[in-house]
């Protein structure tokens, strides 16, 4: 018998062996895209957070511009929910808005959390439905909240902005547009679709002079 013997493997047992770190590399490409998937939203909410918004927004509004609308939602008196019931029952209003918000947009529709009770909505409509739509949304916004103090009277104030009524694609000018006509119609009951009017507001670090998180400080929602 030789002093070195050549050891063969069948061709079930080099398969396996190859198949082993293919795999390894598989679920650590998984791990990856679900890390970067949690970075991409906001924890309490499941929203997805500003930086992870607007550049899919842009991309959703380049390719379907023509049904395109951009929306700006702030919850009115938040602030008071929290001071009065707790942050628990505030946290739980800001995540029950966003599942709204996001049955409301549907499955090619994008939310964003802002900030705060701020939220930033993508989302396509026919034109000729899109005042019912927006209408459908103030009054699905409004439903109360169930919390572990009970039911919590809610509402939002919603501005509207889209490129066939404004002229442009441009998301950061639709944004401001939308924010503008929000505050327009702010405490009214009713979203406000923006006009021309609304996309030349002065704004200050791309929002309207005056909003909270500019430069210049407006009374609080």
């Amino acid at each position: 018998m030789p002093a070195t013997a050549v050891i063969r493997q069948s061709p079930a047992a080099l398969l396996t062996a190859a198949a082993v770190p293919l795999a390894l590399a598989v679920a650590d490409g998984i791990r990856l895209r679900r890390r970067l998937a949690a970075a991409s939203r906001d924890r309490l909410t499941g929203a997805l957070r500003r930086e992870s918004w607007t550049p899919r927004a842009q991309r959703l509004l380049d390719r379907h511009h023509d049904q395109a609308v951009v929306l700006i939602c702030d919850l009115d008196h938040f602030k008071q929910i929290n001071d009065r019931l707790g942050h628990g029952a505030g946290d739980r209003v800001l995540a029950e808005t966003t599942t709204r918000l996001t049955d409301w947009a549907g499955a090619r529709g994008l939310v964003g959390r802002l900030g705060g009770d701020e939220f930033a909505v993508l989302t396509l409509i026919d034109p000729r439905h899109r005042q019912l739509r927006l209408a459908h949304l103030i009054r699905l916004l409004a439903t109360p909240v169930t919390t572990d103090t009970g039911p919590v009277d809610v509402a939002a104030s919603i501005g509207a902005a889209s490129p066939d009524l404004l002229g442009t694609t441009d998301l950061s000018v639709l944004q401001r547009a939308a924010d503008a006509a929000m505050y327009a119609g702010k405490h009214t009951g009713r979203a406000v679709l923006a006009d021309h009017s609304h996309a030349v507001v002065p704004s200050v670090n791309g929002r309207r002079a005056g909003r909270p998180g500019t430069s210049v400080w407006g009374q609080a929602a």
